[in-house]
This record gives structure tokens, sequence and C-alpha cells, in this order.
């Protein structure tokens, strides 16, 4: 089967488009024949290493323990281990499968697997999970969000901003997302209640205070979140700089004060019922991804390459069956 390999940490450049051992699936595997996959921050960072902790939490120090990329897929399942209980053969699903998915087929615990929502094309559903999980954990677990609360969305535009948009007011929140001039429509579209233009205003400046920010970029200091949040406010940091990752994990529960403000951080767990949860919110139609650019498998490298520009206005898509 052709996949996408790297064997040391660097650019796109790196990688290779090569023919690779198929798979079998072991125990609790699943052998799926991938249709699309999506690219996220987390296949960049773990290309380039430019964020060092993923060297030091189990990703190798000098190259790559785990030699091929690509976290979220969704596809069909072609075969099963001896101990697989919820999936057969014939199955679309989607999930997040660690690494393996810029692959014609990768094996993944069924665990981290779902049945792909009905109303969504392979190349949707596999936009949606560790952007969508990081957005809706973000959100529920660690912002608490109910309701009623004015929810701001820092960073609206990208892969997880426009899954937090949507989830916010799928929670009854009164969103104002932040991006820049050429995605206000596309914010208004998803359904922000108000939408700010960070290229024309600072919303840490501008007075306002909100009862949870979601920052799926992080790009400000956290004393100025801290100064735009309500004496109760939740502040949740989703991406950002190296900087902005480690002033979060040191300073944020120095900046928290017991019974009031709170400044932290989030990142997806894969789990399995969240999944059911976002199939469940997609064919509802209260969440729906939203698609920038859409490339070849033998194409990753480019893919990679936009997503690093920083400027991928929602998902970047690779299609495998084409």
């Amino acid at each position: 089967m052709k996949a996408i390999v790297y064997t040391k940490y660097g650019s796109p450049d790196v990688l290779q488009f090569k023919e690779v051992e198929k798979p079998t699936p072991q125990g609790h595997e699943v052998l799926i024949k991938i249709h699309a996959a999506s690219v996220n921050a987390y296949d960049w960072h773990s290309l380039t290493a430019d964020i060092f902790l993923i060297r030091l939490m189990g990703g190798g120090l000098l190259r790559p323990k785990n030699t091929r990329l690509g976290a979220d897929i969704a596809g069909r399942v072609e075969a099963v281990g001896g101990n697989v209980k919820q999936f057969r053969p014939g199955d679309e699903v989607f999930g997040s499968i660690g690494h393996g998915g810029f692959a014609e087929y990768a094996c993944a615990p069924e665990t981290r697997l779902a049945l792909k929502p009905e109303n969504l094309s392979f190349e949707e559903a596999a936009a949606v999970p560790m952007a969508a999980l990081t957005a809706l954990q973000g959100l529920r677990d660690e912002g608490q969000i109910h309701s009623g609360q004015k929810v701001l969305i820092n960073g609206a535009s990208g892969g997880v901003g426009t899954f937090a948009v949507q989830i916010a007011k799928s929670f009854g929140a009164e969103v104002t997302a932040v991006c820049s001039s050429r995605n206000l429509d596309q914010a208004y579209a998803i359904g922000a209640d108000q939408v700010i233009d960070y290229t024309r205003q600072d919303f840490t400046q501008n007075g306002q205070q909100y009862d949870l920010i979601f920052a799926a970029n992080g790009y400000h200091p956290l004393s100025n979140y801290k100064r735009a949040l309500t004496p109760q406010g939740i502040y949740v940091m989703a991406g950002g700089s190296m900087a902005q990752i480690f002033q979060a994990m040191l300073l944020g529960s120095r900046m928290s004060k017991p019974g009031g403000r709170k400044m932290g951080g989030v990142s997806a767990k894969i789990d399995q019922k969240d999944l059911v949860i976002l199939k469940g919110m997609i064919e509802a139609g209260k969440v729906k991804p939203v698609m920038d650019r859409r490339y070849p498998l033998s194409e990753a490298a480019e893919a990679l390459r936009y997503l690093g520009g920083g400027h991928a206005r929602g998902k970047v898509v690779i299609a495998v069956d084409v």
C-alpha cells in the first residue's frame, strides 16, 4: 500500500510517498480502508518537533519513533481483530487513530473509532475528530459552558475555532468570534452573534468582558485575557505558540483564584463517547465541518505546508481514494 513516511524531524520536504507493508489487525484492532484523512496542528508539531515537548513526551529525542503521520481518518472497515466487538467489515467509521492515517490502510483500536455521521462525506467526517474533540472538551469540561453565557472564541476561522463557534452556540451561549477581515462572513455563517476583526480591534483592550474565552489561537499574554474575563470567568487555551503554551502551563494556575477567574488549557482526549456525541450533533444539524482545501495523498507535504502557514480557513483534508 502507499503511505506517507518520515524518518527525521524537519519541514514537509522530509516526507516520502512510498510503498509500505499493509497492516494486519490484532486483538481489539480494526483494519480501515482509508478514504480521507485531515491535517491537524498535531501532525505539524509531530513532523517539525517545533514544540520540544513532542520529543520529550515519547515522540523521540533525536528522530521520530513513529514514522507515520495522520491522526484523523474516515473510511470503511475491511477486517477486524479477534476481540473486536463494536464493528464489522463494511462499517463506515471515523476517528482519531494517533498516527498512520496518511495511507491507504491503517489499523487502530476500536475504542478510537465511531460510526461515521450519515450526513457527511468521508472527507467531511475526516475533518471532525481532533479539532471538534478539542473544542467540545475545552468548552464543556474546562470551560464549564452553559446557556446564556457570553463566550468569545479567539481564532474562530481555523479548524478548532470553527467547531468551537458552532458547539458554543449549541450550548445556548452568546458567541463572539475573533478572526481576520477575510473571515468575517464565514464566522457569521457558522452562527457567531458578533464578530471582531482583530486587524482593527483588540478585544482585550475594548472594555468588554466575557464569561468564557476559548483561545484556539492564544497569541495574547495571559494578563490581557484575564482583563477580558468577568470576575468568575474562565480562559481555556487550545492552541498557540510554544511561548503561549508554556505560559498557560506555568502561570495559569498562579493567575487563577479559588472561586474566581480560572486560567488553563485543553488537550484533546480521544474519547469514543465524545465521538458519538459529536456524531449526534452533526446528524442533528448543530455542527458541520468547515472545509478549506483538499489534497491527494501524494501531495500530503503540500497540505502540511499550507497548514503550517497558519492561515487555513477551516480544515485541510487529504483525499486518499482518488
